[in-house]
Formats: C-alpha cells, sequence, structure tokens
C-alpha cells in the first residue's frame, strides 16, 4: 500500500448528523493546502458502487459549515457488506484515481471503511452520529446539536404540561444507546429518564412517583423515554389509567437530526477531518479519529470497534438525586 496519498473522496454514510457539513468543508478544504485532489462521493457507499463521484474545491465547500444535514447526502448499503461489492468499490476508486478516502458515519460506516482498507485503498473515519454510540471517542458529531435540539423542546413541552397539569412521555433518539436521553433528561429537569440501559420495564414505579408527588402539589410530570425503550404512547396510557392524571406521549423523532450545528459540532468535527486528512497524508489506513480526555486521537478501527461503551456512571448516578424531590 502506498504512502503516497495524491487524490482522496469524502464520503458520509449512515445516518445524518449535525456537523458533518462541517467535517466535510475540512477535509476538503485540509486536502487542497496539502497539495491533495478531493472528490466527493454522494450517498455513501452505494454512490460509491454507481460512481457518483464529483470534484470538490474550496468553493464546493463555502457556506456550509453553519448547515444540518449532508450536501453529499447518504444512504445505507446492505449490498457493502458482501466482499464482491467491497471489491468492486475498490477497483472504481482505482479507476478515478482515489488513493484514500475519509468516511463520515457510525460503526457500520466504519465497518465498510475497514474492508475498503483490506482492498488497499488507505481510509480513515471520522465518528458522526447523534447518538454518542462509538465507544472510542467521548464525543461524536451531531450529539450535542442533538441533545440541545430535545432540551428546548422539551422545554417548551413543560410549559404547555404545567397549563394543563398534565403528564408527558417525551421519546427521544437512540435505539441501542440512552445518551441522548440522560443528558436531556438532566438538561430539562425530567421526573423519570428511562434508558436503554437501565430501564427494565417497571412503570409502577414511575405511577408511585407521580402519584406522590401529586399530593405534594406537583402540577406536572415530564417522563424522557430513549427510542430503544420505546411504546410511549402505550405508556401513557397506562399512566393516565393508573393515576388519573392527563398523559401525552410526544416522539420528538428526526428533528434531532437536523438544524443549524452547535458551535461545538462545527469546531470538534473541523478538526476531526481535519485530522483525518493529515493521518491520511501520513500513510496511514484503518484508522478512526477520536476525542479522549481532552485529545484528538486515533485508534485501528478493528480495534475501535471491539470497544463496549456504557452510559456516563456519574451522570446516571446523579439522575436519583436530581429526580428525587
Amino acid at each position: 500500500m502506498s504512502n503516497a496519498v495524491k487524490t482522496i473522496g469524502v464520503l458520509t454514510s449512515g445516518g445524518d448528523a449535525p456537523g458533518m457539513n462541517a467535517a466535510i468543508r475540512a477535509v476538503v478544504r485540509t486536502g487542497i493546502s496539502n497539495g491533495l485532489n478531493v472528490k466527493g462521493i454522494r450517498r455513501g457507499y452505494a454512490g460509491l458502487l454507481e460512481e457518483d463521484i464529483i470534484d470538490m474545491n474550496n468553493l464546493s465547500v463555502s457556506d456550509i459549515i453553519q448547515t444540518g444535514g449532508t450536501i453529499l447526502y447518504t444512504a445505507r448499503c446492505l449490498e457493502f457488506k458482501k466482499k464482491e461489492y467491497q471489491q468492486k468499490a475498490a477497483e472504481i476508486c482505482r479507476k478515478h484515481g482515489i488513493d484514500g478516502i475519509v468516511v463520515i458515519g457510525g460503526d457500520g460506516s466504519f465497518n465498510g471503511a475497514s474492508r475498503l482498507s483490506e482492498q488497499g485503498i488507505n481510509t480513515i473515519g471520522v465518528p458522526g452520529t447523534i447518538d454518542l454510540d462509538i465507544a472510542c471517542t467521548e464525543y461524536t458529531i451531531g450529539f450535542d446539536t442533538a441533545i440541545n435540539t430535545a432540551m428546548e423542546a422539551i422545554d417548551k413541552l413543560r410549559d404547555t404540561s404545567e397549563s394543563h397539569e398534565r403528564c408527558s412521555v417525551v421519546e427521544v433518539m437512540g435505539r441501542t444507546a440512552g445518551h441522548i436521553a440522560l443528558w436531556t433528561g438532566i438538561a430539562s429537569g425530567a421526573e423519570y429518564i428511562l434508558t436503554t440501559e437501565k430501564y427494565h420495564g417497571d412503570i409502577q414505579r414511575i405511577i408511585s412517583k407521580i402519584q406522590d408527588r401529586r399530593k405534594l402539589g406537583k402540577k406536572n410530570h415530564i417522563i424522557v423515554n430513549a427510542e430503544g425503550v420505546g411504546n410511549s404512547a402505550e405508556m401513557a396510557k397506562i399512566i393516565e389509567v393508573a393515576t388519573g392524571v392527563e398523559t401525552r406521549a410526544t416522539i420528538l423523532g428526526h428533528i434531532q437530526r437536523g438544524g443549524n450545528p452547535t458551535c461545538k459540532d462545527r469546531v470538534f468535527a473541523s478538526a476531526m477531518g481535519t485530522m483525518a486528512v493529515e493521518l491520511l497524508c501520513e500513510g496511514k489506513s484503518n484508522r478512526v479519529v477520536g476525542y479522549k480526555e481532552g485529545e484528538f486521537v486515533d485508534f485501528d478501527i478493528q480495534e475501535a470497534l471491539s470497544m463496549s461503551k456504557d452510559l456516563d456512571p456519574y451522570l446516571f448516578h446523579i439522575t436519583h438525586k436530581l429526580t428525587t424531590r
């Protein structure tokens, strides 16, 4: 595998996340400043297999750092799990002169990047997912914006819940990871936070807490529920029947993926995109950029994928103190 990278590609894969455009911008401009040709690959691995590849320059990424979504679009590609399609993708890269690729996405995207590396294409992964579920890093692009979006929505729901003396079950994203629920639950002063990792279906405990607080004069109740726990509408019905408190379910859904990225998401995404290109220029491959203990670092992709991650133990610990009142 040659260390002399001359042309690099950049793609976004999997779910979109605010800040991806900042990362794309950093990859393009850092690549150009290092004398590289830069190509954009639209619609992830699916677009790569279809040769949906465009030339990019500094103007291509002007005025995008503040926008959500991804200008390169994104898609999931189940075909890419098969070796024949991985080989085809590598052949397409060589046809277009691409000898290095920056892949912005989550675990599934990194698996694809690792397979491309095996086929002789230098690859670097950049963690872009609102779920914060990549174990090797304390930060993923889009998480900060997503939790602020959810927090602001819950603040608004609190106002109307107070006016109508209601209970609100608010479902946030996070199929297998409860980081969004944990952070937004704490930030919005939720009475109960349900995460995929810790909730085991004890709805009677929630009902008892609502009943106890109602007796003390509390007029509204907010329950933040992770998507992986689900059943928010059914949960709301059970709580209303058991407590007599009017209860509504609100599923925030994909609004958490959109919107202008926060300052943190813009800056951290820019730093990660820049580092990815610098690693390619150093001849590195099969690496993923991460953020640990105040520093931007990189890991072997397979090492990163083998790591596990739980909720922040201290944040989970304090929820018991902050929700007991």
